[in-house]
């Protein structure tokens, strides 16, 4: 009898790593502890969209961009990057797909566009940008090379990120 019991309880253990015959890898997304982590950005969802919250702190201050949808194939951003006290680059514009990189438009800066990419969950500038760029930032600073971890993939903690304007005061600039 012991000997049949044990058995049983070997087929047991063994069938508890099979899947189930024709479940898709996909059955959990409607698992609501699934659905919030996507929701607060904690689980990546799989999607070709900038949606979310790229930041990253450092002895100098801290770096941070929100990108929030903005009509078809759009998206705007805010972003500020900290080079001491006193002293950052503050920007906002339109951001859309461009091949398998992006394309930052800088509102208020004609002809100030660029092609940056998004590798390994990090937003990267190029290491140098057109020279109308030059305006966004004081004293020489400059967004050239600026790269920017990914914080989240939630639209609602993109409308939540405060950032300071260029007068110090701290606004949510993505969440109009």
């Amino acid at each position: 009898m012991r000997e049949a019991a044990a058995a049983a309880m070997l087929l047991l253990l063994a069938a508890c790593g099979n899947a189930v015959p024709g479940a898709s890898a996909e059955a959990d997304t409607g698992n609501p502890l699934e659905k919030t982590a996507r929701e607060r950005g904690i689980v990546r969802v799989e999607a070709s969209a900038p949606t979310g919250v790229f930041e990253r702190s450092h002895d100098l201050g801290r770096d941070a961009m929100c990108a929030v949808p903005d009509g078809a194939g759009q998206w705007r951003f805010a972003l500020t990057a900290a080079f001491g006290p006193g002293l950052s680059c503050v920007a906002r514009g339109a951001i859309r797909r461009d091949g398998d990189g992006w394309r930052m438009r800088f509102a208020g800066t004609d002809g100030c566009e660029v092609a940056v990419r998004e590798e390994e969950d990090e937003l990267r500038l190029p290491g140098s940008l057109p020279p109308q760029c030059d305006a966004l930032c004081p004293n020489r600073a400059s967004l050239a090379g600026l790269r920017l971890p990914r914080a989240s993939w939630s639209e609602g903690d993109a409308r939540a990120l405060r950032l300071r304007d260029r007068s110090g005061t701290i606004v949510r600039p993505c969440g109009t």
